[in-house]
């Protein structure tokens, strides 16, 4: 059965830093695209930051530009999200996906297997 577990998440200080981790089993991991979504109550679940099966690409949500790296080391079945000059707003709950074709990596519909989500708290 394939897993994906999230840790890292707690409470930081505006400015401060996070970095979360997804540790995956139960797949080839080389061969999913990776991908953190991020909801907050009431809110749609909204896209952060994806990777492509190499790590060659990364994509990221405007609102996370220049403060977020995704990265993924294959050798350990690994994918992270460093969170640097974190705000208020980016309170949520982050899950972590994986997709095994490639397109529409921005979106959550068509992740194949997602996480159970970790907790980050911002506060001012």
């Amino acid at each position: 059965q394939v897993q994906l577990v999230e840790s890292g998440g707690g409470l930081v200080q505006t400015g401060g830093s996070l970095r979360l981790s997804c540790a995956a089993s139960g797949l080839t991991f080389s061969g999913y695209n990776m991908a953190w979504f991020r909801q907050a109550p009431g809110k749609e679940r909204e896209f952060v930051a994806a990777i492509t099966r190499s790590g060659a690409n990364t994509y990221y949500a405007d609102s996370v530009k220049g403060r977020f790296t995704i990265s993924r080391d294959n050798a350990k079945n690994t994918v992270y999200l460093q969170m640097n000059s974190l705000k208020p707003e980016d309170t949520a709950v982050y899950y972590c996906a994986a997709k095994r074709l490639s397109g529409a990596l921005l979106s959550r519909h068509g992740y194949n297997y997602w996480g159970q989500g970790t907790q980050v708290t911002v506060s001012s």
